[in-house]
């Protein structure tokens, strides 16, 4: 007996941001490989799969690519549907290509399941396409990671092409991305927000400049962490000093805001504030 594998897209946290062919999928596993990040909710709608943690966590102890081919592999051998369940979307910083690869090698059929990607979820919680008529018509999803002996990546050029760019996997490096970004003569006036954990409770967000963000960088993030870079976020710019200043709502510790704890409505607005990351050094 040899299964069909289906590598599906968890989104960028929030359970209910799963799609529903995810969900259907889930629940009729019988064994479900899923990545550190995938939220404990969404794990738990495979009821009666076998669940086999992988890890890939950018920067921590991770399960090596090969050893997953091959257990990917090994499951489709013993169980007829096999879920591969990937953080945001599968296709994006996925590694989803050496899995099919692998696959495909040893004539195992598979199927891909979009998920929603972290870009778009930060985007839609601040009220800020990534794209705008007149002023942003190129995107680029980036990361600046290269593997150990892979050959040199092209990412700066990327990002200097692009009206908009969003750093994956920036936890800890942002300050070194936007560096290399100035250097290569992008403006320290050019806006950036950055968001840890997005659409999750815990979410953090801060906006600033390209040129403060690489002096005054955020302390280490605990969650998967975006730099989104571009002119689209001017507007944050001032919704954080509106902050600053007490004209705006700022989450609380267990992810509600004031707004909801009072039960009092205020204004749409674009860029609604988050706790901002703490500052690193005096």
């Amino acid at each position: 007996m040899t299964g069909k594998i289906y590598l599906v897209g968890a989104g960028p946290g929030a359970p209910d941001l799963l799609t529903l062919r995810a969900s259907r999928l889930l629940q009729q596993a019988d064994a479900v490989l899923y990545d550190a990040l995938v939220h404990p909710e969404v794990v738990a709608l495979a009821r009666q799969a076998k669940k086999i943690p992988v890890g890939k966590r950018c920067g921590r102890h991770s399960a090596d690519q090969q050893f997953i081919n091959k257990l990917l592999v090994e499951t489709a051998r013993q169980y007829p549907v096999v879920v591969r369940l990937k953080g945001g979307d599968p296709m994006l910083f996925g590694r989803a290509h050496e899995e099919l690869e692998a696959l495909t090698a040893v004539g195992i059929f598979w199927e891909v399941v979009p998920g929603i990607t972290a870009a778009s979820a930060a985007s839609a919680e601040l009220g800020v396409s990534l794209t705008r008529r007149g002023m942003a018509r190129s995107v680029a999803f980036l990361t600046h990671r290269v593997k150990a002996g892979a050959p040199p990546s092209e990412w700066l050029a990327a990002a200097q092409g692009a009206d908009t760019v969003a750093f994956y996997m920036a936890g800890g490096t942002g300050p070194q991305v936007a560096a290399a970004l100035l250097q290569a003569g992008k403006s320290p006036d050019t806006p950036v927000v950055w968001v840890e954990s997005a659409s999750l409770p815990e979410q953090r967000r801060h906006a600033t400049t390209l040129g403060r963000f690489s002096r005054e960088p955020p302390e280490s993030p605990q969650g998967p962490a975006l730099l989104l870079v571009g002119e689209v976020y001017r507007e944050c710019l001032a919704a954080e000093a509106g902050n600053s200043s007490g004209d705006r709502t700022d989450t609380v510790a267990d992810g509600q805001t004031a707004e909801k704890q009072s039960g009092q409505k205020r204004s749409p607005t674009i860029c609604p504030s988050a706790s901002p990351p703490a500052k690193a050094g005096p």
